[in-house]
């Protein structure tokens, strides 16, 4: 029973052919210039921060959650305090909690009897 469907769908396979035909013979560039490039819908058209003309050089420069350097200049990891890293205050404008966001745009506060309908289901509501 498998057997005669497989062998249906193969008869189909070979027979198939694309619907997408390519106009031309398929070449391999001679030459791809790989030097980084701005994006073409960049607003400013530049390269951000054009400090490092290469990605070895920016990945010895960039941190994450700590230097991603290959050799730390420091010798051992916390032997810097964390205030001598620099400040740790958000920007203006952006916040690093829920609780710190203008009360506006806080959770509101759930009640009592909110919490007892969703516990019994709603059957709280009609008790």
């Amino acid at each position: 029973m498998f057997a005669t469907r497989a062998l249906r769908q193969a008869a189909q396979a070979a027979e198939r052919t694309p619907l997408i035909r390519f106009i031309g013979k398929h070449q391999i560039p001679s030459k791809v210039d790989h030097t980084p490039q701005p994006h073409p819908a960049s607003p400013t058209g530049a390269l951000p921060g054009n400090s490092h003309s290469t990605f070895s050089s920016y990945r010895d420069h960039a941190q994450q959650h700590g230097p991603l350097r290959k050799t730390i200049d420091t010798g051992r990891i916390g032997s810097q305090p964390g205030a001598k890293l620099g400040p740790v205050a958000a920007p203006k404008g952006m916040y690093f909690d829920r609780s710190e966001l203008p009360v506006r745009f806080r959770r509101a506060p759930i009640e009592m009897s909110e919490i007892e309908a969703v516990e019994s289901g709603g059957a709280a509501l009609f008790g």
